[in-house]
């Protein structure tokens, strides 16, 4: 790579910047719009009839932060702050676009509010930042992924950086299934005890540190912080502490609805860096001023007896998260594979765990191929100490199984890309993953199945044998509380083994019963979904909205349910033997279910509007000119699965040579892409970008609705005299 050019960027005349205020204290609640962003140039307010970028290139350095964009590449990556001054010079301005979150917080029940016993997570792995900082994704042979979000509460993104800023790739993954996610704010060592005596010395200073930690929650769409002091503090940090974490409990709560700040157990009342493993009156001061304590992970069965016995315990048992370090460090109650001891003691005394690091498994295994079997096998363990969790937002119900990577990328089973990838911003629903004992010889497992898909990177598998003496098994993929319409459409795609016969079948309740909280035994009713011919009107329909009707070995069946005043708990997979009584081994790869209003098949689609190219940056390598450059456009993003950006040459230098055909650059999870290292031809060209949204269903959307942009460029020309 020879070097960087920068650009002169014109469209139908210079745009200027927009002047935009600075940050301060007091714009504390003027939250960073999710397609906007202060401080970029943007033109999603221009005439639609402006359709030309035009760029004179010049050659420079790029003006892009390399904190928020790779100094090789341009991409758009995640990274925390490290100091102090970092922090307190941090401007909504100056935020990274891409890094904020665009997935609203799911429902679910129970709720986290009404959850008696709550599960955080702590992703602690190799200093963090590693191919989860790609917001659009990375190459990634065996990347670590989490897919068993029903089964826990709360996601906390933690690193040694001062202040950890989730990746927003993790915010949409834990937001898609009801999860909250924490940041971590940290301060360790003898710089970590200077910085402190600096914040902590007055109300103003930790005043404005707390405002800054709310801002950037504000700005990036996540939810709130892990607190860990872990160095010693005088005598007035450690007075002005509480003070602090009361302040920045309440402006959170005021400005993110919903939003958590939790105390992690190490520093005491005195000001002493001393671990106690347990909430106690040396720790009490900050518990009482925040939302919840994270101990320490060396207790024993008596410190849970004496916690729970405490004043300060009482009515709170739920806001005190015990520690479980998963690689076992120290004199610990279980860890590793048997981390499920110490989540049975947990329980057994009514309190929330905080699992640290459960990245573990991935760690500790030699072969990460592997993976994805020993992480359902640790979860497996732990599952009798959970909650299953039922997704409760309306319908669309759709999920295709994809865990955010996969060793090759499908669209309706056909490779589009074929190479090793990982984007969690690609991840999907999740079902349950479980092993289950039938009668006799029988068995039931359902797995992720990276070997085929049908959109993504995975699909479902359904496997086990089918005991001799039944003729039917049921397998339980999604528990829900979902409303559903009085007319309902429903469509399987599937892979069977030979010898059996597969069909969904859904589980309902009374919509009265299922809103009674706390109700975990609703009476429910089996509904079996029969297939509809291919000549229904609903069926045409959708095989004219999605595409090819039966492609690859893929069965597409689809149904129509008419209900009344019913609510969605079951989703299962039922697979009959066709004849005989003999054991039968089956196999079933499930490649996608979706669950519509039967209503919105007819429903037209939106076009995209207002796409604008800014931040273009230039590089060239050996023999070739690489545009970078980024996309932002007007679409709801709550309507679409994804949105597919192609390219294509208009005119090159030579004009014999005819238009260029469509090319796909890649994928893109909301109204917002970095365009990196798209080889185009030598100046003077044109060339066009182009957005085809996907919808929620799948449906493709009509070309004539998709949105457009043309950019021109020439060489900056140099006068000789």
């Amino acid at each position: 790579m020879d070097g960087a050019l920068t650009t002169e960027h014109k469209e139908d005349g210079s745009l200027r910047r927009r002047k935009t205020e600075e940050d301060g204290e007091d714009q504390i609640g003027s939250k960073l719009s999710k397609t906007e962003s202060t401080g970029l140039e943007s033109c999603l307010d221009e005439p639609v009839e402006l359709r030309s970028v035009h760029e004179v290139i010049r050659y420079g350095a790029s003006s892009l932060p390399a904190k928020h964009y790779d100094p090789d590449t341009t991409e758009p990556i995640s990274s925390g702050l490290q100091s102090l001054e970092e922090l307190l010079s941090w401007k909504r301005s100056e935020a990274n676009p891409f890094n904020v979150a665009t997935v609203p917080l799911a429902n679910r029940e129970p709720s986290l509010a009404s959850t008696p016993h709550r599960t955080l997570v702590s992703h602690d792995m190799m200093g963090g930042y590693l191919d989860d900082r790609f917001l659009q994704g990375a190459e990634s042979e065996a990347p670590y992924v989490f897919y068993h979000w029903q089964y826990i509460d709360v996601f906390n993104y933690f690193s040694h950086n001062m202040v950890t800023i989730p990746p927003a790739v993790w915010t949409n993954a834990a937001h898609r299934h009801g999860v909250i996610v924490l940041g971590t704010f940290i301060t360790e060592w003898t710089d970590g005890g200077k910085m402190c005596e600096v914040f902590l010395k007055e109300e103003e200073s930790y005043r404005a540190v707390a405002d800054r930690l709310v801002q950037i929650v504000h700005c990036y769409g996540f939810d709130g912080w892990l607190i860990n002091i872990e160095n010693p503090l005088g005598e007035t940090a450690v007075k002005n502490t509480p003070l602090f974490l009361r302040y920045l409990t309440d402006q959170m709560h005021e400005r993110v609805p919903g939003s958590m700040v939790l105390w992690y157990d190490s520093v005491l009342e005195n000001g002493q860096l001393k671990w106690q493993n347990e909430l106690n009156p040396s720790n009490r001061v900050f518990f009482s001023a925040c939302d919840g304590i994270f101990t320490n992970y060396n207790w024993t069965e008596q410190s849970l007896e004496r916690m729970k016995a405490y004043s300060a315990a009482q009515g709170r048992l739920a806001d005190i998260f015990v520690g479980v370090d998963v690689f076992a460090r120290g004199e610990v109650v279980g860890g590793k594979l048997e981390t499920n001891k110490a989540l049975e003691m947990i329980r057994k005394h009514d309190f929330s765990t905080a699992i640290f690091a459960p990245g573990w498994v991935y760690e500790s295994i030699p072969d990460k191929t592997d993976f994805r079997k020993e992480q359902d096998r640790f979860w497996s363990l732990l599952s009798d100490f959970l909650y299953v969790h039922r997704p409760s937002s309306p319908l669309p119900f759709v999920s295709s199984f994809c865990q955010g990577a996969g060793t090759s990328l499908y669209w309706r089973g056909q490779r589009e890309v074929d190479r090793s990838w990982f984007n969690l911003d690609a991840q999907e629903l999740q079902p349950l993953y479980y092993k289950e004992t039938l009668e006799g010889e029988g068995w039931l497992r359902t797995q992720g199945c990276p070997e085929d898909a049908w959109s993504g990177g995975s699909s479902l598998l359904v496997e086990g044998v089918l005991p001799s003496m039944l003729s039917k098994v049921c397998a339980r993929i999604f528990s829900l509380q979902v409303p559903l319409s009085s007319r309902v459409f429903v469509s399987l795609i599937y892979k069977p083994s030979p010898g059996v016969t597969v069909s969904l079948e859904l589980k309902t309740a009374d919509a009265t019963l299922c809103t009674l909280r706390g109700v975990q035994d609703i009476p429910t009713s089996s509904v079996e979904t029969a297939a509809l011919t291919e000549d229904h009107q609903l069926v045409r329909q959708f095989s004219q909205s999605c595409g090819q009707w039966n492609p690859d070995g893929w069965t597409v069946r689809c149904s129509q349910l008419e209900l009344q005043g019913c609510t969605l708990r079951d989703v299962c997979v039922s697979v009959q033997r066709d004849g005989g009584d003999k054991d039968t081994p089956f196999k079933c790869r499930v490649g996608e279910i979706m669950i519509l209003d039967a209503e919105s098949l007819s429903v037209p689609p939106l076009p995209v509007q207002s796409v604008c190219i800014y931040d273009v940056v230039w590089l060239r390598g050996a023999s070739k000119l690489n545009l970078n450059a980024t996309l932002r456009w007007h679409y709801p993003a709550q309507l679409v699965r994804h949105f597919l950006v192609y390219w294509r040459r208009l005119r090159g230098p030579d004009p014999r040579i005819p238009s260029g055909k469509l090319a796909l650059i890649g994928r893109a999870y909301c109204p917002l892409f970095r365009v990196t290292e798209l080889a185009v031809p030598e100046p003077p060209g044109l060339l066009e970008l182009v957005v085809e949204p996907v919808s929620r269903e799948g449906f493709r959307v009509p070309e004539s609705q998709w949105g457009r942009r043309s950019l021109s460029y020439t060489e900056e020309r140099t006068d000789q005299s």
